[in-house]
């Protein structure tokens, strides 16, 4: 009784109580320390490329909710082992970072799953037929939309309302080039639109008109606009269904997360609001506006915030020019085969200038879309300008497309900060025939994606979907080999614009996410970051690089769950 008073008794002095008190803490810590936090799922027998410069390849992966815990060899990760941890056995199989795709336009990409497909019709009479067997599930009055066709295909010559005004005398059309920068309408979307041989001209736009004055179907960029009010809505219930369909759609190319670049207002964003309130996502979503609406932007995110890891906001998207395909992207010098034609302005810079500043002055990000040369030199110049006026901070403007892009300009990507957000399937797409467009000599900086890296620019990945496929695998191929859709340049179009696998794969993973200021959140398999990534049914690192297009996405798993798995 004598020992246990003064063992546990107040009279114990102070300097005995104080080491043991100590030693207990120290103890308490270490205990701490050591202990892991049990995984809700393990991955295991995996080559994983973390995208982590300081741990690249791993074996082993512990996830717990939506999040990383570790990432390295077996043993390290049996660590976090629970009883009820579940196990994925990756047979092997390469795991990279989920992709992100940094240019879509989902809705279309969505509601042209079930539209008329016409991008591989190789010939005007395969064209008409299309509409010939499309039009007979539909009811009279049903606008046909989308349908993406490439006059390309067939030797360059536009289509005319003339190719399908027999087919479709009760439906409406509005069928746009795969670039979305020039459509088809027939004749009776030309009457519903009221567009006439009398219809003026539009600033930024082109209506094609016959010999006599006579529109022929085709509408350019802003002339574009002339038919959009006539086309009816699609509606909450289609827009959900388009919304979901691309969701599964691109999962199942091991697509994570997109950036969508549809320059709208404020209105656009409620189909996307729709399915976050519903906890329907399987992709994440960054989702622009048009960069005239950056007050409204400003002001929601004052009220509302700028999103979860879900759905997010917080950029602008504006055009300056068109595409190269329907000759209206903005050129220094005449196009080789029109040499009376230098492309066009869709905007006028000293608005774009305004828009840009009011936007980077309220903290939101801007991208500007922008194809010839003489339109990314436009843009350069006003993102240095607004830069200079409103001061340094950490900006991060793009260049979506940046496609051709002159010598000169090409250091200023990184001087400036500005990040060329790009597409390589375009370069074996456009491959077949730019040369006859706009020469060899202005080719050779045409996606240049190595000059730019070169230059120590920062590259951001992605599709344009609905304009080409939201194929991450097809894009790493296409700026690995740049062989052509037709084959015609086994050994790459502009070969010195190759790029290796490692840097393309960046490009869809940590540049994408550096592009949405998600760097911390995505990007590459590291503790702390969301649990997206891709299991591929091949190793793209080791095969023949002409061969990477053949690949295969096996399983996407976004945020710890499987969304997509290969039947």
């Amino acid at each position: 009784m004598h020992s246990q008073s003064i063992l546990w008794g107040r009279s114990l002095p102070a300097t005995f109580l104080i080491p043991c008190l100590l030693t207990l803490l120290l103890a308490s810590t270490a205990c701490r320390q050591t202990t892991k936090p049990t995984a809700d799922l393990i991955v295991t027998n995996a080559r994983i490329w973390t995208g982590d410069e300081a741990n690249t390849v791993a074996e082993a992966m512990a996830i717990g909710g939506d999040t990383i815990l570790a990432v390295g060899d077996l043993a390290e990760i049996e660590d976090y082992r629970g009883e009820q941890t579940a196990s994925l056995d990756a047979a092997g199989k390469l795991i990279v970072p989920g992709f992100i795709d940094s240019h879509v336009h989902f809705m279309n990409g969505g509601l042209g799953l079930a539209s008329i497909q016409l991008r591989d019709a190789k010939t005007p009479e395969a064209f008409a037929r299309r509409f010939a067997e499309y039009v007979r599930a539909l009811e009279p009055g049903t606008w046909i939309l989308e349908g993406n066709w490439d006059h390309e295909q067939w030797g360059g010559e536009l289509p005319t309302r003339e190719w399908i005004d027999r087919y479709t005398p009760n439906n409406p059309v509005f069928v746009q080039r795969l670039d979305g920068h020039m459509a088809l309408a027939n004749s009776a979307a030309l009457e519903a639109a009221g567009v006439t041989q009398s219809t003026e001209e539009v600033f930024g736009g082109t209506i094609v008109r016959d010999a006599a004055g006579v529109p022929t179907g085709i509408l350019k960029d802003n002339a574009m606009g002339l038919v959009y009010p006539s086309i009816p809505d699609p509606g909450v219930a289609q827009e959900d269904r388009a919304l979901r369909a691309a969701m599964e759609f691109v999962a199942s190319h091991g697509v994570t997360s997109i950036h969508n670049m549809d320059p709208g207002g404020i209105g656009l964003l409620e189909a996307y609001e729709r399915l976050r309130a519903a906890n329907q996502q399987i992709t994440r979503f960054y989702v622009a506006l048009g960069l005239r609406h950056w007050m409204d932007l400003r002001d929601k995110i004052q009220e509302d915030g700028a999103g979860d890891r879900w759905l997010k906001i917080g950029v602008l998207k504006a055009m300056i020019d068109g595409s190269l395909g329907s000759h209206t992207a903005a050129f220094f010098e005449p196009f080789t085969d029109a040499p009376q034609d230098t492309g066009l302005f869709v905007n006028r810079p000293d608005s774009l200038y305004r828009w840009i500043k009011g936007a980077d002055a309220a903290g939101l990000q801007v991208a500007v879309h922008a194809i010839g040369d003489k339109a990314i030199h436009e843009v350069l110049n006003t993102f240095e300008q607004v830069a200079a006026e409103n001061g340094p901070k950490d900006r991060r403007f793009r260049i979506e497309h940046a496609q051709h892009i002159a010598p000169a300009d090409i250091p200023r990507f990184a001087a400036q900060g500005v990040i060329a957000s790009m597409q390589p399937y375009h370069a074996i797409d456009d491959g077949r025939w730019a040369d006859k467009v706009i020469g060899e000599a202005r080719s050779k900086t045409t996606y240049a994606f190595r000059s730019l890296l070169d230059a120590e620019a920062d590259l951001a990945f992605g599709s344009d979907w609905f304009v080409a496929p939201p194929t991450p695998l097809e894009g790493i191929y296409a700026a690995v080999t740049r062989r052509t859709l037709d084959d015609a340049h086994p050994d790459g179009w502009v070969p010195e614009q190759k790029i290796t696998v490692t840097e393309a794969l960046r490009a869809y993973t940590m540049g994408a996410a550096f592009a949405a200021f998600e760097e911390d959140l995505k990007g590459s398999l590291e503790p702390g970051k969301l649990a997206d990534f891709v299991i591929l049914d091949r190793n793209i690192f080791e095969i023949a690089p002409e061969t990477i297009r053949e690949a295969r996405v096996e399983k996407t798993i976004v945020g710890g769950k499987v969304v997509f798995a290969r039947q």
